[in-house]
């Protein structure tokens, strides 16, 4: 293995060289310090962006690296290879995090031809703005490098970008699938060594980015059914699966299933290289996904007006990010929101928001033709006046939950009923406290009231807590993250509870009106809290509806050495 390293404080870069097979080298570029990415989730392990280069008779290099990677990996490239001998340049998706080199590699290998899917071709003829030899390939096409190396590409749209292909390669059983099954997780681990430590990043890097896009998954993994047996996963980010292939695209395939399988959809259409439309779409949809409530999402500039109609016509939800006005992608773009206005029904919901791509369509023509429609508003428009904040991504995600659990009322109150009845006064009488957990990230913050709470552990201090997957304040107790769990007191707790009970709008400040001070770790404590418990979250374990949070306690103390634990009862156990 070579490593090279570039000292960037406080934020570390390094490179790493190291072949995974017959001809077969990867360039693994390691961003240890980053903690935010794409739709602005936080990461805890860092990322890596991975390239590899294919030797047969002919050369090819799959994907490139991240712009700020520029020197180190060029430099990494040239060392290992000569420009000059690049035959062809793979591109899985033009996402810039995997193709922000692609201008630099053209110049230094005018030659290569770039090999992608039609549609990555078209936008990297705005990326790049010079002329390239090109070779569009669609699912099933192949490419003979010679010595045994034939490539063969599999269509996978939406896995997370309208022109992702993976590419396999028939001698050593390899199939890179850049954003698919990968993870946020910088280690100087090549591969999937270790699958315990890597689960939690692995599932929370589905949940943000693939659950979206579970119908896609699932196409994407019935086209891989035609390839003989898949020996290592290559994956875009995070360490290669070579140990654990069969588990952890069975996690894959079980999660979009269960995805898939829900009554309500909702369509949100975005443009992917226009703006933040992509991430802004992105955080919308994971809210609504927590709502178990199924998404599909659309490029308006490369949707076919069949599909758009048809998706349209399924969907319960629509929402619509704006489009540019004038330039590229523009006449599409319009195009494909006329197929959306002539296929809508007076039945559905509809939710707009601004891109932040400078040349946005204005927001409210729009939003008056959808109530002259008859449809009903999902939620207020989201208009972005800078460019997106934490704040802003957690206000869209709120918008897509609020959305979600508005669309999945009906079905609930349904399986509320479906209980026995003495079954259901039987399980309500487990008895519990009453908390209100506390939390804040960067500039997000959030709070809720929590009864399903219980110690777990005596070494160290522990306890767990149950949250329900459609809180606004599950993002932020994912492993790692710190919060407070602030206990309320018997004959003091209406005023805390009534608070924290009440429907929050989206981005609405939960702690307007209460009185509270900064924890140790920044969360807000409670100044009327009868005690309070710092916190770090250690593990989480699923639970269909809800996650179990194992934390660790850091820190506590009791305001009121004689008081007592507020206790909750309910009469029934099937819903609070």
């Amino acid at each position: 293995m070579v490593t090279a390293t570039v000292d960037t404080q406080p934020k570390r870069l390094t490179i790493e060289l190291e072949p995974i097979a017959e001809a077969i080298t990867t360039i693994r570029s390691l961003d240890w310090d980053r903690d935010r990415f794409d739709i602005e989730f936080g990461l805890q392990n860092g990322t890596t962006y991975n390239s590899f280069i294919i030797r047969g008779e002919q050369v090819a290099l799959v994907d490139t690296s991240h712009a700020k990677f520029r020197d180190l990996y060029l430099r990494t490239l040239t060392g290992e290879i000569d420009p000059k001998t690049i035959d062809y340049l793979i591109i899985s998706h033009t996402e810039p995090d995997h193709s922000g080199l692609v201008r630099d590699v053209l110049e230094l290998a005018p030659q290569a031809t770039v090999v992608g899917a039609k549609v990555a071709i078209a936008f990297l003829e705005d990326l790049v703005h010079r002329p390239f030899e090109r070779l569009i390939v669609k699912n099933g096409d192949t490419l003979d490098l010679g010595n045994g190396h034939v490539l063969e590409f599999v269509s996978a749209p939406n896995l997370h970008w309208p022109d992702t292909i993976f590419t396999y390669d028939h001698k050593t059983g390899i199939l890179f699938t850049c954003d698919a099954f990968g993870l946020h997780f910088c280690s100087d681990a090549t591969y999937d060594d270790d699958l315990e430590v890597i689960s939690p990043d692995f599932r929370f890097y589905y949940e943000c980015l693939m659950a979206p896009n579970a119908r896609s998954v699932l196409s994407a993994m019935k086209r891989m059914e035609a390839l003989p047996p898949v020996q290592m996963i290559a994956t875009g980010h995070g360490p290669l699966l070579r140990y654990n292939v069969a588990e952890l695209t069975g996690r894959y395939q079980r999660w979009s299933q269960e995805k898939a399988k829900a009554e309500d959809l909702v369509a949100i259409f975005y443009v992917s290289d226009y703006g933040y439309s992509d991430r802004l779409s992105q955080a919308i949809a994971k809210g609504i996904t927590k709502t178990n409530v199924a998404v599909e999402m659309m490029d308006m500039r490369s949707a076919d007006a069949h599909d758009v109609t048809e998706l349209v016509n399924r969907a319960k939800g629509l929402v619509i990010g704006l489009a540019p006005a004038s330039g590229p992608g523009a006449k599409e773009a319009q195009s494909t929101l006329g197929t959306i206005l002539a296929a809508v029904n007076h039945r559905q919901t509809v939710g707009l928001f601004e891109s932040y791509g400078g040349n946005d369509e204005p927001i409210d023509p729009l939003a008056i033709k959808f109530q002259e429609l008859e449809l009903t508003a999902a939620f207020a428009p989201i208009r972005i006046k800078d460019i997106p904040t934490e704040a802003i991504y957690q206000y869209c995600e709120e918008a897509g939950t609020d959305l979600g659990q508005t669309l999945a009322q009906a079905g609930k109150l349904k399986k509320i009923k479906s209980l026995d009845a003495d079954l259901e006064k039987a399980l309500g009488r487990i008895s519990s406290g009453l908390y209100i957990i506390t939390a804040k990230k960067g500039e997000v913050s959030s709070a809720m009231l929590a009864s399903w709470v219980s110690q777990a552990s005596f070494q160290p201090l522990g306890f767990t807590v149950a949250v329900a997957k459609d809180r606004a304040i599950e993002s932020l107790m994912q492993v790692g993250d710190q919060f407070v769990l602030n206990i309320l007191e018997e004959g003091k707790h209406l005023g805390l509870m009534k608070h924290f009970l009440k429907r929050f709008a989206p981005g609405a400040d939960r702690f307007a009106g209460v009185r509270t001070r900064p924890a140790n770790n920044g969360s807000p404590l409670l100044a009327d809290a009868l005690a309070y418990l710092e916190c770090q979250v250690t593990s989480r374990m699923e639970v269909s509806d809800h996650w179990i949070v194992y934390c660790t306690v850091q820190d506590g103390k009791v305001s009121h050495p004689d008081g007592l634990t507020a206790v909750h009862h309910r009469k029934v156990g099937n819903y609070y």
